[in-house]
């Protein structure tokens, strides 16, 4: 073992000087009694520490750390991170050269651990100038599978998928909106692990793998917000999905009102899918329980807590050019198994297969140009068959979302004022005609512009942030 750590701290020589370098490290391992071992362009520091006994941390203890200074290594940085907690494992991503590649995982023994080392390092100065962002790190598990023929129930597919990969533990099959006996054409797939999940995408990914015949679209499921438990404590708001599309908001609330007459606040439904505001946290607690699984106008309902999403914010820093390191989307932050900088793909909220679970919110979109040679092949596209991360503009968003909804395209109607040194403001009013209600389908932002384009812009990201 002393071979090998000595072989792991020789690597990253060829930038630091090899000597001062390998002594600092071999330092740090002898002071803590961690191994390091340097394998698949990670070096791997500890995993597990020296006297651990039993299985490794559960999901939810690891933080992701990103903009690390590429001559920086473990005999600087544990020291830092060891300051949460108990690290069970430091995995620093490397370059054959001997720099790191600019960011780590850091996998604590206990997830407060790791909610401490979000809250204390995350945007700290780690030298002077350079600020490191830290948030959670994602482990998925759960695969997108897409282009299954709508006919197929839950358990053909979960066992089509567990012939053709491994480690398969459950399938999501989400029904039609207007047809309950068909599926959305798509599912989720749940592995045991995330090393089993990417293996299966690695199988599935070519793109010409085939399931009854159909070839099927592969990608990493969008990752569940992370919600902490405290915040969580204080929701009394239900997710109610796999309403009838016909199915009205004064019936949703009369049904939730049977548990116990008058909790109800307020019903927002769109599409097959509601949110149900209660007056108290335990009357919505209550009424999960009673009413997850009963039937309204013949659709078996799923019933959650709904999770809280900061849209405002997050709308502010995509148009602003902002990044918080508490958005692993925003960030762009490096798939676990990639070992390349990516997004997460689709967005956590508005998804290519857009199930009704979430709000619209976009990732950070790629703006890059490529030369056009010429003799290039061109293939027509139609916008709404490529991935909502395609587009940047809120306009573009709110037009991708309503088609997804299949709701009408978003109409804009443009108003006017003058200010009070003569120049010429606009607003924009945007009508959705998709949406039943009526009261609730037209919105205007409360600021006005100087521009068409900037209106047209406001108007629709407010548009999204209510919908």
């Amino acid at each position: 073992m002393h071979e090998e750590n000595k072989a792991a701290a020789n690597v990253c020589g060829k930038i630091r000087s090899g000597t001062q370098n390998e002594a600092a490290l071999l330092a740090l391992m002898e002071k803590t009694g961690y191994s390091m071992v340097q394998e698949n362009g990670q070096r791997k520091f500890g995993g597990p520490p020296p006297g651990w006994e039993g299985p490794p941390p559960p999901r939810g203890c690891e933080v992701f750390v990103g903009k690390i200074p590429r001559d920086m290594y473990e005999d600087e940085l544990v020291p830092v991170f060891e300051r949460a907690g108990k690290i069970y494992e430091f995995r620093l991503m490397m370059e054959f050269s001997g720099e790191n590649r600019g960011y780590a995982f850091v996998m604590y023994t206990t997830k407060e651990e790791a909610q401490l080392a979000i809250k204390i390092l995350n945007n700290y100065e780690i030298r002077p100038g350079k600020f490191i962002g830290v948030c959670v790190s994602l482990d998925n598990c759960r695969l997108f599978i897409g282009a299954i023929p709508k006919e197929k129930k839950k358990e053909e597919i979960l066992n089509e998928m567990k012939k053709v990969t491994e480690g398969v533990v459950d399938v999501i099959v989400y029904p039609n909106a207007t047809d309950k006996t068909k599926n959305r054409g798509f599912a989720f797939v749940e592995y045991e692990s995330h090393r089993a999940a990417a293996m299966a995408r690695r199988r599935l990914i070519p793109g010409t793998f085939q399931l009854w015949g159909h070839t099927i679209q592969v990608d990493w499921a969008d990752p569940e917000k992370e919600v902490d438990e405290e915040t969580m404590q204080k929701v009394k708001v239900l997710y109610v999905r796999n309403l009838m599309m016909s199915t009205t908001e004064e019936t949703i609330k009369a049904e939730f009102n049977k548990f116990k007459p008058g909790i109800v606040e307020r019903v927002k439904k769109l599409r097959d899918y509601a949110f149900v505001h209660f007056f108290h946290r335990d009357d919505a607690v209550a009424a999960m329980s009673v009413m997850n699984g009963k039937c309204i106008d013949g659709a078996s309902i799923e019933v959650t807590l709904a999770k809280p999403v900061n849209k405002e914010s997050t709308w502010k820093q995509h148009f602003s050019g902002q990044i918080s390191p508490s958005s692993e989307n925003l960030l762009g932050f490096p798939n676990k198994e990639d070992g390349h900088q990516k997004s997460l793909g689709k967005p956590v909220s508005l998804p290519v297969h857009l199930n009704g679970q979430h709000s619209p919110v976009p990732t950070e979109v790629e703006r890059c140009t490529y030369p056009f040679f010429p003799g290039i092949k061109l293939t027509p596209i139609s916008m709404y068959s490529l991935k909502s991360s395609h587009f940047s503009s809120a306009a573009m968003h709110l037009d991708y979302f309503c088609n997804k909804n299949n709701w009408a395209p978003p109409e804009y109607y443009l108003y006017s004022t003058t200010s009070q040194d003569g120049k010429i403001l606009l607003v924009y009013k945007v009508l959705i005609p998709g949406i039943a209600d009526a009261s609730q389908s037209v919105f205007m932002p409360d600021k006005l512009c100087t521009t068409v384009e900037g209106a047209k812009e406001l108007a629709a990201q407010f548009t999204l942030l209510h919908l």
